[in-house]
C-alpha cells in the first residue's frame, strides 16, 4: 500500500524520511522526555499541530485552558476577572485559583467553544491590569455535556 499500510487496529503505519541530524535531535528528544517510541513523539508532535491548525481556523470548537499569573493586590482585578468569566459563562466551564505568593496567584480557567471566541476571552482576560502573564492552551476536544438533562433538552427540542 506505498507509504501508508491500513492495519487491523485503530493506528495506520507511515514511513517518513528525515535529515540525520534531524533524527539525532528525534532521537535525543525521545529520551529526554521518556516517549516509549518515535511514532509517540511524532504522534504528539502532529496533534499538536493539528490542534494549532484547528485554532487558526477559527470556528472549530475546542476545549482548553487559560492560564493567568496575576498581583491579587491589584484594585479590582479579582472582580474583574469572576465578572469577565461570568459575562462568558457559554465558554467558561470551570476556574481554579492558587495562591502562589503572599501577593501572586495562578488563575487556570478550563473554557470549551469556538477557537476564534476562546482567543477573544482569553485576550481579554491577560490584557487586564495586574495580570502578569497568561496563556491560551487549546486542544482539539470536546468536553461531554455536563448535565444529562441538558443534553436531553438539546435532543427534544430538535424534534
Amino acid at each position: 500500500m506505498g507509504t501508508e499500510e491500513k492495519s487491523n487496529s485503530l493506528v495506520s503505519r507511515i514511513s517518513i524520511s528525515l535529515p540525520p541530524a534531524m533524527l539525532e535531535e528525534l532521537d535525543g528528544m525521545v529520551r529526554s522526555k521518556g516517549y516509549d517510541s518515535r511514532s509517540q513523539a511524532i504522534g504528539d508532535m502532529v496533534t499538536y499541530q493539528l490542534a494549532e491548525h484547528k485554532r487558526k481556523l477559527g470556528n472549530e470548537v475546542m476545549v482548553g485552558t487559560i492560564t493567568l499569573l496575576y498581583d491579587r493586590l491589584t484594585r479590582g482585578l479579582q472582580k474583574r476577572l469572576a465578572d469577565l468569566q461570568y459575562e462568558h459563562i457559554d465558554e467558561v466551564v470551570s476556574s481554579l485559583h492558587v495562591h502562589l505568593t503572599q501577593d501572586q496567584l495562578m488563575e487556570v480557567i478550563l473554557v470549551q467553544g469556538p477557537a476564534h471566541r476562546l482567543q477573544d476571552i482569553a485576550n481579554e482576560l491577560i490584557t487586564l491590569r495586574g495580570v502578569i502573564t497568561g496563556q491560551l492552551q487549546l486542544l482539539a476536544a470536546v468536553i461531554p455535556p455536563l448535565h444529562a438533562a441538558a443534553s436531553r433538552q438539546e435532543t427534544s427540542g430538535k424534534e
